[in-house]
């Protein structure tokens, strides 16, 4: 199947930012008593579900007789050639506390390899994207990931814990380390946000465990296409599905993987 990767990406970056006006135009106004808890610190609420439909209808049309793998489970999630992996609002907990960092996170899949991945933070307007050997961009100019190195003198992200403890002992051991050893480490709850920082070089690294395939799959993409280094605490290459994730210039890239490595499968 021959696909204009590009062209598909520009007309699935229209209907992204259409939906990212729609769920800031929402910031605020969800009734406590209409937000739903699916498990454990894990919020929803209508404006995730109307997203995800308003990104599935759009898509579909945009790609006749593509699939999805979605997090809210608006639409039946199939295998298939054309796959896409959308997170309507990768923030929700941000979203419903007003706090600024949410996004829309998308990404196309052809014969399971990730083609286009496009990652847009509402608040800011800003709209990450890169398509199958095109470079990664923001809102129409190149970025690239950072150089800084070594890790010492670096700036990370990660996402704390919020309802898989059964690794918190290796997290923590790795957090320590690199608290003591880099410039710092920020938290801001967007997991789809933390990835494309990483792709423009606002930080050099980012890592964490217990992720899902559209938690990562657009950011992930980005960054590869803007010459980072993605890959799971083993070094290997099961970060969309294997629920965890380092991301980094590739500067630091064996120097992180040390010290995640040693904390998570050193006996």
């Amino acid at each position: 199947m021959n696909l204009k990767f590009e062209s598909i990406c520009q007309e699935a970056i229209l209907i992204v930012e259409r939906v990212g006006r729609f769920i800031r135009q929402e910031m605020g106004r969800v009734a406590d008593q209409s937000i739903e808890e699916k498990s454990l610190n894990s919020l929803v609420s209508y404006v995730d579900k109307t997203a995800e439909q308003q990104l599935v209808e759009a898509l579909g049309k945009l790609l006749p007789g593509s699939v999805f793998l979605t997090e809210e489970d608006t639409v039946a999630n199939q295998s298939g050639d054309l796959q896409w992996i959308i997170d309507p609002l990768d923030g929700t907990t941000n979203f419903l506390f007003q706090l600024p960092v949410f996004s829309v996170s998308v990404a196309l899949q052809q014969e399971g390899e990730t083609v286009l991945g496009i990652v847009y933070e509402v608040n800011r307007q800003e709209c990450f994207y890169a398509w199958q050997g095109g470079g990664a961009f923001l809102n129409g100019r190149p970025i690239g990931v950072s150089r800084r190195a070594p890790l010492e003198k670096t700036l990370l992200a990660t996402g704390f814990p919020y309802y898989d403890y059964g690794r918190i002992g290796p997290y923590f051991q790795a957090l320590e380390h690199l608290m003591r050893n880099t410039r710092g480490i920020r938290r801001l709850g967007s997991a789809a946000v933390d990835l494309a920082y990483v792709a423009c070089g606002r930080f050099d690294g980012f890592f964490e465990y217990s992720l899902n395939p559209w938690d990562v799959a657009g950011g992930a993409f980005i960054i590869q296409e803007a010459g980072g280094v993605v890959t799971d605490f083993q070094g290997q290459s099961n970060y969309l599905h294997g629920g965890e994730i380092i991301a980094s210039n590739p500067a630091i890239a064996d120097s992180l993987l040390k010290v995640i490595r040693a904390a998570f499968y050193t006996p």
